[in-house]
C-alpha cells in the first residue's frame, strides 16, 4: 500500500516542480524571443557597416589557407598577409578587365547582328489567320481610330466681340535644351555610380587585411569576452563554424568552376560566340544563389538570338543550361553541401530569402555563410538550440520517437519505414532495444496518463504485432559479437518468456521470444490472459528452465514482483529473469522491491538478456557456429 502511495506523492511534487519548469521556460521564451527581435533589428539598422565586415569575414576564410601555407614556408605573418591579399587583388582586377573589355565587344558588335534580330521580331508577331489573329486585328483598328479621333485638326482662331482672336485651348509644347555639360561634370555623373562600390570595397579590403593579421588577437578577445568558464564551448563553435564555412567556400568554388567550364564547353560546341567568357559569367554569378544561375543562361541565350537563323541553337543552349542547373542545384549541390554546411534544403532557402530581404543582394550572396554561423551557434549555445533544430539537417526526431508519432497518427505505412530504414544499418535486436521497447514505454506512459485513446491504442499494438509477424519471417543478425564472443554454449532447457500485466508486456515478452530463437535458444511465449500457474502444470518446468518476466515501466514493479512471487514458491530452483525494459535506475536497489523472494537476475534490455543467458545456467556445449 506504501508503495503505491509513494508514486502519488512524488507525482504531486513533481507536477509542482513541473509547474515552476514550465514558467521558467516560458519567461526564458520571451527573453530569447526579445533579443531574437533585437539582434534583427540590429542587422538591419547597422548594414552598412556589417555588410562590408560579413564580406570580409568570408574573404578572411577563403583566404586563409594561403596565408598559413606561406606562414609554413618561414614567412612571418604581415608580409604573407599582404602578399596574398595584393595576389588576390591583382587576379581579380585582372579577370574583371577580361570581362568588361569582352561584355564591351560584345556590345559593338550587335549592330552586325540587327538583321537577324528583325527577323526574330517580326517573327513573334501574333499570325493574322484564326481567332486570336481576327482579335488581334481588332483591337489595333480600335487603336488606329482612337488615334485618329485624337489628332482632328484644330479650329482656326476666331475673332471675339471685343476685336482679338480666339487662341485654340491646346498651347504649342515647349521643350527645354539645357547647355552642353562641361568635361568635370561629364567625367562626375560617370564616376558616381561607381564610387558606392568602390568604397565598400575599399571597406572590405581593409577589415580583411586587418582581420587576417589580428586573427589570433581578435579569437582571444572574443574567448575572453564570452568568459574563461566557456572556453571549451566557444573553442568547439569556432572551430565548427570556421570548419564549415571554410569547406563549403571550397566546395561552392569548385562546383562553380565546374559548371562555368561545362557551360563554356558546351557554348563553344555550339558555335557561340565569347563562349570563354559566358562560361566564366556563369561560374562568377552562381555564387549568387537561384538568381545567378538564371542570370548566367540568361546572356548568351538573348545573343544566340542575334546571332544564329532560327530557333535551334537558343533552344540548344536553354537546354544545356536547365540540364546542367538540374543535375548540380538537385543532385550534386544537396549532397556536398548538405554534408557540409549541417542545413536542411528548406532551410537554405527559407535563410536565403530572410537574408536578401535583410540586405538586399549582398544578404543573398552571403546567405549561406550566415546561416551556418547560426546554426552552429544553435548547436554550442543552449540558449539558441532553436537555430539548430530549425534550420540544421539532422533528424529532429529519434528513430523511437518518429514511430511512436507515425503510429499515433495512424500511418502504418510510414512508421513500418522509420523500422525498415532502422534495419538497414542496425540489426533486428538493435531495432527492437533502440527502437520499439521506447515507442512501447512512451505508448504505456500516455495510456497510463490518459492521453492515448482506445482507438490509437488498438491501432499501436495491431500494427507492432503485424510488425513482428513480418520480421519473424526474414533472417537479421540479432546476436552481438559479445554474446557471439562468449556464447560457446546454449542451455539444454528452454526460456519461458510471460508478460507481466497488459499487451504491451506481452509484445516485449513476443520480441524477447522471437530473438532467443533466432540465437538458438529453445522458447516459448506465453499469451496474456492465460493463468501462469495453470501453464506453468502443462509446461512442467524443470532446474535448466528459465523464466522470464516481460514488464513495461512505469507500473511494472508490482505485477512483475506478484508474479515473481508465485513462480519461486512453486518452482524454487529454477531461475527467474525479470526484464523491466528500459529501465535506467539502480539494479540493486531495484531489486530490493523484490524481496524476500529476489529474481536471479533483473534486465533492462535484450541484450542484457543474452548476454545473462549465454554466462549463466549452462549445461550442454555447442559450437558457436550453431548461434
Amino acid at each position: 500500500m506504501g508503495a503505491d502511495i509513494e508514486p502519488a506523492i512524488q507525482g504531486q511534487s513533481r507536477f509542482e516542480r513541473g509547474t515552476d519548469v514550465i514558467r521558467t521556460r516560458g519567461s526564458s521564451g520571451i527573453r530569447v524571443a526579445s533579443i531574437l527581435v533585437g539582434v534583427i533589428a540590429v542587422l538591419y539598422l547597422a548594414r552598412d557597416i556589417l555588410i562590408p565586415l560579413a564580406f570580409a569575414f568570408t574573404l578572411a576564410l577563403v583566404l586563409s589557407p594561403a596565408v598559413a601555407w606561406l606562414q609554413n614556408l618561414h614567412i612571418r605573418r604581415f608580409p604573407a598577409v599582404l602578399l596574398v591579399m595584393l595576389v588576390w587583388v591583382a587576379v581579380s582586377a585582372g579577370i574583371g578587365y577580361v570581362i568588361f573589355n569582352q561584355l564591351l565587344q560584345v556590345v559593338n558588335d550587335l549592330p552586325s547582328y540587327r538583321q537577324n534580330i528583325n527577323s526574330k521580331i517580326k517573327s513573334l508577331r501574333t499570325p493574322n489567320q484564326g481567332a486570336l489573329g481576327r482579335a488581334a486585328q481588332n483591337v489595333e483598328e480600335i487603336g488606329k481610330e482612337l488615334a485618329t479621333s485624337q489628332d482632328l485638326p484644330m479650329p482656326p482662331a476666331t475673332q471675339g466681340r471685343n476685336g482679338r482672336n480666339n487662341v485654340p485651348t491646346n498651347p504649342l509644347p515647349v521643350q527645354v535644351v539645357e547647355a552642353p555639360a562641361s568635361g568635370l561634370i561629364y567625367v562626375r555623373e560617370l564616376t558616381q555610380p561607381l564610387l558606392a562600390p568602390l568604397a565598400i570595397l575599399g571597406i572590405v579590403l581593409v577589415f580583411t587585411l586587418f582581420l587576417l593579421v589580428e586573427v589570433a588577437d581578435l579569437r582571444n578577445r572574443l574567448f575572453r569576452l564570452a568568459g574563461l568558464n566557456r572556453l571549451n564551448v566557444m573553442t568547439r563553435a569556432l572551430d565548427d563554424a570556421t570548419r564549415r564555412v571554410s569547406r563549403y567556400l571550397m566546395l561552392q568554388f569548385l562546383v562553380n568552376a565546374g559548371f562555368g567550364a561545362l557551360c563554356g564547353l558546351g557554348l563553344y560546341l555550339l558555335g557561340v560566340p565569347y563562349a570563354v567568357l559566358w562560361g566564366t559569367v556563369a561560374a562568377l554569378l552562381r555564387i549568387v544563389p537561384y538568381v545567378g544561375s538564371t542570370v548566367a543562361g540568361l546572356l548568351p541565350l538573348l545573343l544566340s538570338l542575334a546571332v544564329f537563323d532560327g530557333w535551334r541553337i537558343p533552344l540548344l543552349i536553354f537546354l544545356l543550361f536547365i540540364t546542367l542547373e538540374l543535375v548540380t542545384g538537385n543532385l550534386l549541390e544537396p549532397w556536398l553541401y548538405g554534408a557540409q554546411t549541417g542545413i536542411s534544403s528548406l532551410a537554405l532557402l527559407l535563410t536565403t530569402v530572410f537574408w536578401a530581404t535583410l540586405w538586399g543582394p549582398a544578404g543573398l550572396i552571403l546567405s549561406t555563410p550566415l546561416t551556418v554561423c547560426a546554426v552552429v551557434l544553435g548547436r554550442h549555445l543552449p540558449h539558441l538550440s532553436f537555430l539548430h533544430i530549425l534550420l540544421g539537417d539532422e533528424p529532429v526526431l529519434v528513430p523511437e520517437a518518429h514511430l511512436y508519432q507515425r503510429l499515433l497518427a495512424l500511418d502504418e505505412q510510414e512508421a513500418r519505414g522509420v523500422a525498415d530504414e532502422y534495419l538497414k544499418d542496425n540489426s533486428l535486436l538493435q531495432l527492437y532495444d533502440a527502437v520499439i521497447l521506447p515507442a512501447l514505454n512512451m505508448a504505456e506512459r500516455d495510456r497510463h496518463k490518459g492521453a492515448l485513446d482506445s482507438e490509437c491504442e488498438e491501432f499501436l499494438f495491431l500494427s507492432l504485432r503485424e510488425m513482428l509477424a513480418e520480421f519473424s519471417e526474414n533472417e537479421y543478425g540479432s546476436v552481438p559479437e559479445l554474446v557471439e564472443e562468449r556464447a560457446k554454449t546454449v542451455p539444454s532447457g528452454r526460456v519461458l518468456c510471460f508478460p507481466a500485466q497488459d499487451e504491451a508486456d506481452e509484445i516485449a515478452a513476443a520480441m524477447l521470444s522471437q530473438v532467443l530463437e533466432q540465437a538458438g535458444y529453445a522458447t516459448i511465449s506465453f499469451p496474456l490472459g492465460s493463468s501462469p500457474q495453470t501453464i506453468l502444470d502443462l509446461v512442467q518446468p524443470t532446474e535448466n528452465d528459465v523464466f522470464c518476466i516481460s514488464a513495461i515501466p512505469p507500473f511494472a514493479f508490482s505485477h512483475a514482483r506478484t508474479l515473481n512471487l508465485q513462480q519461486r514458491a512453486k518452482f524454487p530452483r529454477t531461475k527467474i529473469v525479470i526484464g523491466i525494459w528500459g529501465f535506467n535506475g539502480d539494479i540493486e536497489r531495484a531489486m530490493k522491491r523484490f524481496e524476500p523472494s529476489r529474481p536471479d537476475n533483473l534486465v533492462h534490455s535484450f541484450a542484457a538478456t543474452l548476454e545473462y543467458l549465454s554466462t549463466t545456467a549452462m549445461t550442454m556445449d555447442l559450437p558457436v557456429d550453431s548461434i
